[in-house]
């Protein structure tokens, strides 16, 4: 039990600060301003030629199915536990969800953008669109 926890902290760290900086360019992490605040950032690496080269569409789908298909086996092996009345290894396997959702999740963060990036790109959008139709009906009367 131990070695499993063990292992899926190795393989939370690893996820988190090797594999998906260097296979899909993203990274997340917490920062902790002077007052104490917490705050989480969550980068995507800028698209350009030379990193588009590093970065594979074979590794990137790779990661992206890793990533998704472990904590959907770990929820698998929570049902299975506990329909099982295992419950000595619920603990590893609700930990096994939490690491591994959270994974999942800081890097969907990063790969959608933060919810105040998503809100100034939704605002953008539909400004130009308004100005292209306003500028359309100018240029036609």
């Amino acid at each position: 039990m131990v070695t499993i926890i063990l292992l899926l902290s190795c393989d939370f760290w690893a996820v988190k600060n090797v594999t998906g900086r260097l296979m899909v360019g993203l990274r997340w992490w917490n920062h902790i301003d002077e007052d104490g605040k917490s705050h989480w950032v969550f980068e995507s690496r800028k698209d350009s030629a030379q990193e588009s080269k590093t970065v594979s569409e074979a590794e990137s789908r790779i990661f992206w199915l890793g990533l998704i298909a472990c904590p959907v086996l770990w929820v698998i092996f929570a049902f299975s536990a506990l329909f099982s009345f295992r419950v000595k290894w619920l603990a590893v396997v609700i930990m096994g969800v939490v690491l591994q959702g959270a994974n999942l999740y800081g890097y969907i963060r990063c790969k959608v953008g933060s919810r105040k990036n998503l809100t100034n790109m939704a605002t953008s959008y539909l400004g130009k669109q308004l100005l292209r139709q306003n500028t359309g009906d100018d240029q036609t009367s």
